[in-house]
């Protein structure tokens, strides 16, 4: 037993864990190997043919509210294999049929017309990525570059690789296709105008002069510093570049911070793994009542059922009983699926019902009312381990009137104020990016002064913990910030 449903515990325990997009594919995967899996169509019912536990008068069963956490815990029970084996599976098949098909309406407050409006709007919001290719010749499109000097830069934009460099140097380029050089020079400067800033570069050097040439710095000394001393500002040989080009070397410094605020690779915003979106598990919105309703996001979600084929063939007396005996084991992979993804998606239900719950001034009034909250609070409710919650809440979003935040976002650690009141650490950053916004550029606060910035709003942090949130909020030290403005 312990062998059999090993494999089924990891099955489950990935499903709770992974991101809706992703268990599509593993459903969608696991029914290219199990025939008896298809995908229940809108109107379909469950078949009226075998016994639903209504008919026989039992109690529907409460759908499952918590994954197996470890192979130590609990999972579902295999089918009898004893002489009412089929007759059971029939029972169990309907069953889970019913118990999917309900879990769509089960849990949720039904929303009102407004309500279905809001959720389709952001479902049709979702929008593919744009590649860099794309977003390049939909430039070139609106250009007013001739036929000719477009031919010549779909060339060039075919011969950029990933991060947005030109591989093919622009002398290779017209040896090889036959047309001309200073022509192709001349739109290569016209592409290098479209965005992202530094686009089509050569090297490292041209594209951070492409950028400083766009904000008017592209003659002075940090352009000299990009086109003939990179690798000494790399290095930070600052004293060497002073003596070699005759300047105080507080101005290279000064200039070697400008250029790190530059952007080295312009194309890989647009890389896929850069520019992937998230489709929220869970949207809430705010009712005509005032109340938050959580609705599921199933659109991407597949409902699954046990083939009207495969049943019948159960029945046949004329299937053999190897076949029998194959699709059998298939039914009960398939019951398992889908119990596994229904305990999936009520587990993630119930957190994320009582995340609401509990960060409803959050919802009402933004991040300064974040509250403190712990895995375990949260598992302690639910009545789950806290590792699953951390499963659950892995990779997965919720959107909310606030905006999209992951559903990790809510779990924050806490600080006591000077009112007796706790409030999040996230609330601390966002206090700290507040003070650093609001900071005189020519005298940048250093982290003690942030500190009794801290204390005044009533909130005690150590200096320590300021520059730890500092560094996670990407903002530099004090002495990095001076004369560059970090507001909006």
């Amino acid at each position: 037993m312990q062998m059999t449903l090993a494999p089924q515990m990891r099955q489950s325990l990935e499903m709770l864990q992974v991101p809706i997009m992703e268990l599509r594919t593993l459903v969608q995967q696991e029914m290219e190997v199990n025939p008896t899996l298809e995908e229940l169509q809108p109107g379909d019912e469950a078949p009226a043919e075998l016994d639903t536990p209504e008919d026989r008068g039992d109690d529907a069963p409460e759908p499952p509210s918590d994954a197996p956490t470890s192979p130590a815990e609990e999972g579902p029970e295999p089918a009898d294999s004893g002489g009412d084996d089929e007759l059971t599976e029939y029972d169990l098949i309907a069953q889970i049929d019913d118990e999917w098909k309900d879990y769509f309406t089960q849990n949720q407050s039904p929303p009102n017309r407004d309500d279905a409006a809001r959720h389709q709007f952001m479902m049709d919001s979702i929008t593919q990525p744009v590649s860099l290719q794309q977003h390049l010749m939909d430039q070139l499109s609106l250009s007013d570059l001739t036929d000719e000097e477009r031919r010549f830069a779909e060339l060039i934009l075919g011969s950029l690789d990933d991060d947005g460099f030109l591989t093919t140097s622009i002398e290779d380029l017209a040896a090889s296709t036959g047309e001309d050089l200073a022509k192709l020079q001349d739109v290569l400067a016209e592409v290098q105008e479209f965005d992202p800033i530094g686009i089509a570069a050569r090297n490292l050097g041209e594209c951070l002069w492409l950028q400083l040439r766009r904000l008017g710095r592209g003659h002075d000394l940090a352009a000299d510093l990009v086109l003939h001393h990179l690798d000494l500002v790399a290095g930070h040989k600052y004293a060497e570049i002073a003596r070699k080009l005759k300047v105080p070397v507080e101005l290279v410094e000064k200039e070697a911070r400008l250029i790190a605020t530059l952007d080295p690779k312009p194309g890989r915003r647009f890389a896929p793994d850069a520019n992937a979106y998230v489709v929220p598990e869970v949207s809430v919105i705010r009712n005509d009542e005032g109340e938050y309703v959580i609705i599921m996001n199933n659109d991407y979600l597949p409902r699954l059922r046990v083939s009207d084929h495969y049943r019948s063939l159960m029945k046949d007396s004329g299937t053999t009983t190897d076949v029998k005996q194959y699709i059998r084991d298939k039914v009960r992979s398939s019951m398992f699926l889908i119990k596994s993804i229904n305990q999936r998606q009520q587990t993630i239900y119930n957190i994320a019902s009582e995340i609401v719950r509990i960060q409803r001034e959050f919802l009402d009034h933004g991040v300064s009312h974040l509250r403190p909250l712990t895995m375990a609070e949260i598992a302690g409710v639910v009545g789950v381990h806290e590792t699953t919650v951390s499963r659950a809440i892995a990779g997965k979003y919720m959107q909310t009137p606030r905006g999209t935040f992951e559903m990790k976002y809510f779990f924050t650690p806490g600080y006591t104020n000077s009112d007796g009141q706790t409030v999040s650490n996230q609330t601390i950053k966002d206090a700290i990016a507040t003070i650093v916004a609001e900071e005189d550029s020519d005298a940048p606060l250093s982290d003690q002064a942030i500190v009794k910035k801290l204390e005044e709003a009533g909130f005690n942090v150590a200096r320590r913990t300021i520059a730890k949130y500092r560094e996670e909020l990407k903002i530099l030290p004090s002495h990095l910030r001076k004369g560059y403005s970090t507001g909006s």
